[in-house]
């Protein structure tokens, strides 16, 4: 039943990616079950992403996910899953998915957003990190993939907006692309963790890069501590750090908690001890 269950939501929730439309001229097709959906057709959002949300993500051993994995059926077409796969390569059209899928489910039973860096693809592993380079103007990026699609045979990756406006494909709607799978779940086993020389301490995590960044500039000036922001899966995290130091981490810590951020902690307990 379990099983079952996977396929029949591949075949809503994957549909997201068989048509990808210009902006200018919303061309989807009919999917399966469309009524989940509010808008019959795909449409661009109401704004341009903004520079954070087209920040590469950082590829990070994962392991598979639950969903999303097993081999599946659709439109009388079987897919394998690559689950295995530690290098690939692949040419072939991007097309990208927006406003109607914004909120859905993923394969792999994530929250799709349009402003991640994300994308779909029919086999590569979930989740895995590729990168994607348009090839008429050589502007790359990289992306997460977790869901399953595009279905038309002459595409071979759907993109999220954020990424597709970061390789200039929105005018057009589709563009030739070169995929490079940099880091997938078969590598987890073999990624080792690296020394206590990356500590950092999460201040807050949220789906708005806006307030984060104003957050970022309040430590700067009121702490004296260095941050970064990380993007991942449509959530940004506002990280103190790295410090190679336990002590000085400790300090750190205990400073933001007396302060402002008393629900800072580690963000990996493995690199601050």
């Amino acid at each position: 039943m379990k099983y079952a269950f996977i396929i029949a939501s591949l075949s809503v929730v994957l549909a997201a990616c068989s048509s990808s439309p210009p902006p200018a001229n919303t061309t989807a097709e009919p999917v399966p079950n469309a009524g989940r959906y509010q808008q019959d057709k795909d449409s661009i959002p109401s704004r341009l992403p903004t520079m954070l949300e087209m920040v590469d993500p950082k590829p990070k051993a994962e392991p598979l996910s639950r969903g999303g994995n097993k081999p599946y059926t659709l439109f009388g077409q079987h897919y394998s899953p690559l689950v295995n796969s530690t290098s690939h390569t692949e040419i072939g059209m991007a097309s990208w998915y927006g406003n109607k899928f914004h909120g859905h489910l993923t394969s792999n039973g994530e929250t799709y957003n349009m402003f991640a860096m994300t994308a779909a693809h029919k086999t590569l592993p979930l989740p895995s990190y590729v990168r994607v380079t348009n090839l008429d103007n050589n502007l790359s990026a990289i992306v997460r993939v977790n869901d399953r699609g595009p279905f038309h045979r002459d595409r071979v990756i759907d993109l999220s907006y954020s990424a597709a406006h970061k390789i200039g494909m929105l005018k057009q709607g589709t563009a030739r692309v070169q995929l490079e799978l940099l880091q997938s779940p078969a590598m987890y086993a073999n990624t080792t963790l690296p020394g206590n020389n990356s500590c950092f301490i999460q201040v807050l995590a949220s789906s708005d890069s806006n307030r984060l960044s104003q957050l970022q500039q309040r430590l700067a000036k009121e702490q004296a501590l260095p941050s970064e922001i990380q993007p991942g899966s449509g959530i940004f995290r506002l990280l103190v750090g790295p410090t190679a130091s336990k002590q000085q981490a400790q300090q750190w810590l205990q400073q933001l908690k007396a302060g402002p951020f008393p629900d800072a902690y580690f963000f990996d307990s493995r690199q601050c001890s």
